[in-house]
């Protein structure tokens, strides 16, 4: 799935209802109703509900299978997601150098949308990028197949990861 370009910047962008439901197909009032029984998580501005585009596209994607290289990525993240935690600073050093590589090798086409992504997470809060690289969200997906983390496992690590990894399709359980 390709970013929207006319979408509120960042996964924390707030949604009215009302945004919520186009984005859904349905109504505000069944918007609320997940809102009232506690299957969209949202927070109150004012008096009025809003809900962040992430937790959207949670809900959205909740019934769609992972493909196996999607499962691979995501437990490859979880891996990453480690060495973030323990070691922030060499961490995103290493980021960094790879994208800037990875900006030079493909300075064209659409890569170029998800390493401005990344550059904006690599620069802010620890908690937004780790939250990217264990996402079940599209997004997420998407920015992990372009991932800037490349060296940061040793390899008897990355090989211990893709050993769990099942064969087939996996749904998604949140």
């Amino acid at each position: 799935m390709i970013a929207d370009p006319s979408a509120p910047a960042g996964a924390d962008a707030l949604l009215t209802t009302g945004e919520a439901a186009r984005i859904l197909g349905t109504s505000r009032q069944h918007i609320v109703d997940l809102c009232t029984a506690g299957e969209l998580p949202f927070t109150t501005v004012g008096k009025h509900r809003r809900i962040r585009r992430e937790e959207l596209e949670l809900l959205r994607d909740s019934g769609v299978r992972m493909t196996r290289d999607q499962v691979r990525s995501l437990l490859l993240a979880y891996a990453v997601a480690g060495h973030v935690v323990a070691d922030p600073e060499s961490s995103l050093a290493l980021a960094r150098r790879n994208l800037e590589r990875m900006r030079v090798t493909a300075s064209r086409g659409a890569a170029r949308v998800w390493f401005e992504e990344w550059s904006k997470l690599l620069d802010g809060p620890l908690t937004d990028l780790l939250r990217v690289l264990t996402s079940h969200s599209v997004r997420s997906r998407e920015l992990r197949q372009n991932s800037p983390f490349a060296g940061i496992l040793a390899e008897d690590e990355r090989r211990s990861v893709l050993a769990v990894v099942p064969t087939g399709r996996m749904k998604e359980s949140h």
